[in-house]
C-alpha cells in the first residue's frame, strides 16, 4: 500500500511513542519535503529522534514533488498539507494520512482515501497491538494536545468494544 503522510499523524504518534504502529500497518510511508521540514523542527527531542530514526530505517522516505503544488491547495491549506495531497495525487497513493478537518475535506474532494492518527490507533486496538484505545486517546490529549470531540471518542470506543 502506497501511503503519503502530512505532519500531524507522524508528529502525534511520535509524541506518544507509537510510530511503530504506523510502520506495522503500512510498512512504508512517504512524505513531501515540506512535511519533513516541519517534522525536523519538532519541539520534543524524543519525538524528533524517533522521526529521524524512522527516516534512517527507511520506512519513512522524503519524496520530492515532480510538479508545483496546485494553487487551490496552496491557498486553502498549510504547506505540509498541500504538499502531502499534491504528492498523493502525483504518486497515486492508496492512502493519505491527515488529521486536520480542512485537509481531510480536500482529500475527499480529490477522491483520495484518508485516515489519521485515530484510525491508526483504532486499527491497532482491533488487532490487539494496543490494550486500550481510551488510554491512547488520553495520551494524545495530554502529551500531544490532540483534540477529539466527545462524540467522536464515544463512537470510536464503541467501535472497538470499549
Amino acid at each position: 500500500m502506497l501511503a503519503v503522510s502530512n505532519t500531524s499523524p507522524l508528529s502525534n504518534l511520535a509524541l506518544i511513542g507509537r510510530l511503530d504502529l504506523l510502520r506495522e500497518q503500512l510498512s512504508s510511508v512517504i512524505i513531501p519535503p515540506g512535511v519533513w521540514t516541519e517534522l525536523g523542527r519538532h519541539p520534543n527531542p524524543a519525538a524528533r529522534h524517533a522521526l529521524e530514526a524512522a527516516l534512517e530505517d527507511r520506512w519513512l522516505t522524503v519524496v520530492p514533488l515532480a510538479l508545483a503544488v496546485p494553487a487551490d491547495l496552496a491557498s486553502a491549506l498549510d504547506l505540509g498539507e498541500a504538499e502531502a495531497l499534491a504528492l498523493a495525487l502525483e504518486v497515486k497513493a492508496d492512502l493519505v494520512l491527515l488529521d486536520e478537518s480542512a485537509a481531510r475535506l480536500k482529500a475527499r474532494e480529490l477522491g483520495l482515501a484518508h485516515a489519521g492518527v485515530l484510525g491508526v490507533l483504532r486499527q491497532a486496538r482491533q488487532t490487539n497491538r494496543i490494550a486500550s484505545l481510551k488510554a491512547e486517546i488520553l495520551r494524545l490529549r495530554t502529551e500531544a494536545r490532540f483534540f477529539i470531540s466527545p462524540a467522536l471518542e464515544k463512537r470510536l470506543l464503541i467501535s472497538v468494544g470499549e
